[in-house]
């Protein structure tokens, strides 16, 4: 995926004002227009201004879009950074989800079809829209709960028609047993309402920050164990941590890596609660010393062991 550099397209410098967006673009609609250009890429150039201005007439698309890197060379290739929206206040249904119709592979993976607010026409009540965000939190607050302190960023627009970022803190009970993905409503902290309607509400999207140990799929956990071969080859009782503590795992006799053991209930509360699942990963101890290595020379002779044998070499 090419990295679009929307700046560019329109001809505009990274502190444009809202007004020198629109008068660059009504410039480059009119240029561009298929039905009016002699310009033998006219349509292609077209479409790629509409979704340069779909972006920056945004506020919202614009301060998300300049969190990206600024020195990110237009064509090179792209992949968002892990959760390059994370904590960032928005309206509407969120940045993911299917694309527009005519709109880049680039544009589809930072906002999608889901993004953005909803238009209408004001009235004199109206309930103010619900709010979106995206955030981190630990895997351990979903087998313990707890209450964090989150910072969140929105976009505002100044008196000269620039967009800016402000920061405001919300504290949040994470409830014991929620899931990845799972959504926290936070009742009338979104947009005001106008006349007697009610405040939006906010809704937090939850995700775990990564875990050096554990993968999580749902309520269930997945980890690596190591184990050593003669664990392996012989079966042992092993101590492995869980997020409540260290239990003992039975190893089978003649287990090898990428054996699954499940720890059933251990995984992130719930009704009923998940499993984990370990995954058996064989390591063999170094050749660092004569002794290991009369060992490993020993074993050798003595047990003519060959794993290619079932590759037919």
């Amino acid at each position: 995926m090419e990295y679009k550099d929307y700046y560019k397209i329109m001809g505009l410098k990274r502190d444009a004002t809202q007004d020198e967006i629109k008068r660059a673009h009504r410039k480059l609609a009119r240029k561009y227009h298929p039905d009016v250009s002699k310009e033998a890429d006219a349509e292609a150039r077209f479409k790629e201004v509409g979704e340069a201005y779909e972006v920056l007439k945004d506020p919202e698309k614009r301060a998300a879009y300049d969190r990206l890197d600024p020195n990110m060379q237009a064509g090179h290739d792209f992949q968002p950074p892990p959760n390059w929206d994370s904590g960032f206040e928005f309206q509407g249904g969120g940045f993911t989800g299917a694309g527009g119709s005519g709109f880049s592979d680039f544009f589809q993976q930072l906002f999608g079809q889901g993004y953005g607010g909803q238009a209408g026409g004001a009235r004199f009540s109206a309930r103010g829209q619900d709010h979106h965000a995206k955030v981190m939190v630990d895997l351990e607050d979903a087998f313990h709960g707890a209450t964090r302190s989150i910072t969140l960023q929105s976009p505002e627009l100044d008196e000269h028609g620039r967009v800016h970022v402000s920061n405001h803190t919300i504290h949040v009970k994470i409830p014991k047993g929620i899931k990845e993905g799972q959504q926290l409503r936070l009742k009338e902290q979104g947009a005001a309402g106008m006349g007697q309607g009610g405040k939006g509400d906010l809704y937090l999207e939850i995700h775990f920050n990564p875990h050096p140990l554990y993968r999580p799929e749902g309520r269930d956990l997945h980890m690596q164990l190591p184990v050593t071969p003669w664990e392996a080859a012989l079966g042992a009782t092993v101590n492995t941590p869980t997020p409540n503590g260290t239990v003992g795992v039975k190893i089978p006799a003649g287990s090898n890596s990428g054996n699954k053991l499940r720890l059933k209930g251990r995984g992130i509360p719930g009704n009923p609660a998940g499993d984990i699942y370990v995954v058996l990963s064989v390591v063999a101890p170094p050749a660092d010393s004569e002794q290991a290595r009369a060992l490993y020379k020993e074993m050798e002779s003595k047990l003519a062991f060959n794993p290619r044998a079932g590759l037919g070499v």
